[in-house]
Formats: C-alpha cells, structure tokens, sequence
C-alpha cells in the first residue's frame, strides 16, 4: 500500500497520527455513545435526539473563517494551524473525561453537555486539520497520499472508539472507558507538536487584507463562497447538493447500529471482535481500492462506484434481523467496512480537490458542513422511525425496514453524479 510505503515521509506520518486524533471523537459523541447509553436503558427516540450534538460537525463552516484568519491566543506561536489543533484537542480530552465522570447517573443534560463540547472541539478540529493536509501537500498527487493517510488514521481511530472500546466496557465500565479515549486523545498532541506548520498558503494569505478591516472580514466571510462559485460556475450548485446527499446511507441511521447489536443480543465482545478482524482488514483494502480507483479510473467514477457500495453496505444490515449469526454479521460488517471506507477517501478526495489555497479551511468546511448537516439532521429522527415501525414489523423487523429505505437514499446522489459527469464532459 502506497501509504505505508511513504511513511518514511515525516509529514506522511504526522498525517497518520493526525486522522487518528480527527476519527477519535466522533463516534464518542454518536455511535459509541448511543450503545453506552442504551445499555442504560435510555430509550431510543432519546438516542436519536441526544445524537444532534453532532451538528457541531455540520455548522462549523460558520466559525471556520475564523481557524483560517486567527491564531489561537498564546498557542499562536506553534503556527495558526497548529495553534488550533493543539487547542482543540485539549478540549476534546476535557470533553471526554467529563463525559467519564458525570456518566448516564448525572443525567442526559450534564453528559450531554460535555458530548457536546467534544463535538464542538473535535469538529474545529477537523477544520484545521483539513487544512493542514491540503496545504502541506505539494502537488495533487501528494494530497491524494495525505488523505489515503489520514483516512488510515482516521479508520483506526474508528475502529478502536467502535470495537476496542466495547470490549473494554464489558469488563471495566463504560466510564473508565471513555477515560481511556482521553488518555488516547492527549496522546495525539504530540502529532501536532512534532508536525510543521505549513506554509504554502503563507503568501497568499499575506496578501489578503486584515481580518480586523471591513474589506477583511467580508473577504473572509464571502470570498470563500465567491471563489468557489467563481470557479466551478453552475456546476457549483450541483457539487453541493451531490456532497449534500452522498454520505446520507451511513448518516441517517448512525445512532441505531448499536443498540441494534444491543437488542439482537450480540455480545459486547462479539461485535468488537468481528469488528477489529473483518472490519479492520476490509476498512485497509476499501482505502486502498477507493486510492487506486481514483487513479485509474478518475474521481466520479470512483464516487459512483462508491455511493452503490454506501447503499448496499447500510441494507445489507437487515439480514441480521433474520440470521443474527456471528457468521452473517462478520460479512455485513466487512461489507459495510470496506463501503464506508471505499466512499469516505473518494468523497474527501474529491472535496479537497475543489477548494483554493487562501479559503482552504473555509471552503473544505462549507464542503464537510455541506455533506453533514442534512445527515445529522434526519439520524435525530432514527430511534422515531424505528419505534414507529415496530407495530407493525416487530421491533427487529422495524430495523430492517429502516436499513432498506436508508439504503434506498443512494438514488438521488447517484443521479447527481450522473449529471457532474455529464456537466463535465460538456464543460457546463
């Protein structure tokens, strides 16, 4: 795998340990989160509701002007996006040993309190991370090895804050946990200490006027949009809505995979196992195949293949409402891997690939923001959806169901793919 052969690059490396501190948080404050909670008895409808602390995900385009334009008071002196990263990833490891310790005991408002904070940190993160990887690339081919490395990192991250953690909490706690994670979290500030600051957007930025001017703060506020739309023209408009829709097969029933485990009656260590052997080895091949897809065949062809792969990977689910077997979930599990994988370094190849140095966290976090916020929205909605079916189908049936018409949300993506592509090759 190319990655691993440049991992003799310090930057290669840096961006490894980089996706790791991005992956970490996420499913901490969703998935993760949502099995915790249900082994406490949580009801489902409050699952899917205390799932919306990821917006913070979906709206930090709005703050985002600001991690582009402003050095972190004190933590400056290690570069504007160091300065960022280091920041936020302290308060993501305050986040997580607040989560710890007030527990379900201290009510949903208190921990959800802390998840949020966790979100909000981890999500600015994300936008100075960005950043960091498609600056300190230099040329396009580099931005493709940065991103299949932060993917690994990412991944792993995943992996660890969906299998490792769950077998941790069938015999510590999920508390003691999720102070692991923390530990795990504060570790990954020495990634952002030993990373150089980039600098190839430095003269470009030199060349904007200050942020504290009326002309600056329209530049940085506007000018991202106005660039992007300058650019790609009408074709703008269709990139958007295409990102929109393309994640919407593994968003939308995001916080219901685990308490489907749950009320399967799949044990903790079952679904960590299955996850860190067929997950993990099909997590590497989808970001592999995903990078050499990319190369061969081009970025929409790669982004069409992966949106059927995201749509069969979630509706293969509903199988295990019929055959819950350890041998039917392990190729679910290593199909929906190796989907999720394979579709998430094509989408953020391709997002990397429309933005400008100068906006480059703006633009790639009104991109992200973009393909989030109708995701996290309709996942809210999850445990709802569920618990209306059950009536009728049976509450494991109520699941399949869901699984399916999540699964069927490929289609409208798809046809918008089918249409960049034609808008390409007519240069609209």
């Amino acid at each position: 795998m190319e990655v691993l052969r440049e991992l003799r690059q310090p930057k290669v490396a840096v961006m490894l340990a980089l996706g790791f501190a991005s992956g970490l948080p996420f499913l901490l404050t969703a998935n993760t989160f949502g099995y915790w909670l249900r082994d406490d008895g949580t009801s489902l409808v409050a699952i899917g509701f205390i799932s919306w602390v990821g917006f913070a995900y979906a709206f930090k385009v709005y703050w985002s002007p600001l991690v582009d334009r402003i050095d972190v008071p004190l933590l400056g002196r290690l570069g504007r996006r160091r300065g960022w990263m280091l920041l936020c990833q302290i308060l993501v490891t305050i986040g997580l040993l607040g989560m710890a310790t007030v527990g379900t005991a201290g009510g949903l408002a208190a921990i959800g309190a802390f998840a949020l904070l966790t979100a909000f940190a981890s999500a600015t993160q994300d936008i100075a991370i960005d950043a960091w990887r498609i600056e300190s690339a230099s040329d396009a081919d580099e931005v493709g090895l940065m991103t299949s490395a932060a993917q690994v990192g990412y991944r792993v991250a995943l992996l660890i804050t969906d299998a490792l953690i769950i077998a941790a909490a069938a015999r510590v706690g999920w508390s003691m946990s999720y102070v692991g994670m923390a530990v795990l979290m504060a570790l990954c500030m020495v990634a952002t200490l030993y990373a150089s600051e980039p600098a190839r957007a430095d003269v470009v930025l030199q060349q904007k006027p200050s942020l504290w001017t009326l002309r600056g703060l329209v530049d940085a506020i506007v000018g991202p949009f106005v660039d992007f739309f300058a650019k790609h023209k009408v074709a703008g408009l269709v990139m958007l809505l295409m990102v929109a829709l393309y994640r919407l097969p593994d968003f939308v029933m995001g916080p219901m995979y685990n308490p489907f485990y749950h009320d399967l009656g799949l044990s903790k260590d079952t679904v960590a196992w299955v996850r860190g052997s067929f997950g993990l080895v099909a997590t590497f091949v989808g970001i592999a195949a995903a990078g050499i897809s990319a190369i061969r065949i081009g970025l929409l062809p790669t982004l069409v293949a992966g949106l059927v792969l995201e749509g069969l990977g979630t509706a293969a689910f509903a199988l295990l409402s019929f055959h819950p077997g350890t041998e039917v979930f392990a190729g679910v599990m290593a199909l929906d891997a190796f989907a999720q994988s394979f579709a998430g370094v094509a989408l953020v190849t391709y997002m990397s690939s429309l933005t400008s140095l100068g906006y480059t966290a703006t633009q790639y976090a009104m991109l992200s923001s973009t393909y989030a916020l109708l995701g996290k929205f309709l996942k809210g909605f999850s445990g709802i959806a569920v618990e209306t079916l059950t009536p009728t189908y049976g509450l494991l049936g109520a699941y399949a169901t869901a699984f399916v018409a999540t699964g069927l949300t490929a289609i409208p993506p798809m046809l918008l793919l089918l249409l960049l592509w034609r808008m390409q090759r007519n240069k609209i």
